[in-house]
């Protein structure tokens, strides 16, 4: 079973990945805690944001690992922000 993911990648994480977006092709099934390890096994220098960083799982924000993430999904990468 193949998974397709949109991942959409915002400020320092984009500057991280070096690209604003990307299509991931996986092995399903395919949990939200094993797209963050695919994502930092392709782009290395993503891991320190990744570790505090917010995912929306299109478009609702999603903090368990184990949801599943179903194929032709949008995750968007959101490092933490300051400002007001």
């Amino acid at each position: 079973m193949s998974v397709t993911v949109h991942v959409r990648y915002f400020a320092g994480a984009a500057a991280a990945a070096g690209v604003t977006e990307e299509l991931l092709a996986l092995d399903g099934p395919v949990t939200v805690a094993s797209l963050r390890e695919e994502i930092v096994a392709r782009r290395p220098a993503l891991a320190p944001v990744l570790a505090v960083a917010s995912l929306l799982l299109d478009e609702a924000t999603v903090r368990d690992g184990s949801a599943v993430v179903p194929d032709g999904a949008s995750v968007d990468v959101l490092p933490p922000f300051a400002g007001g």
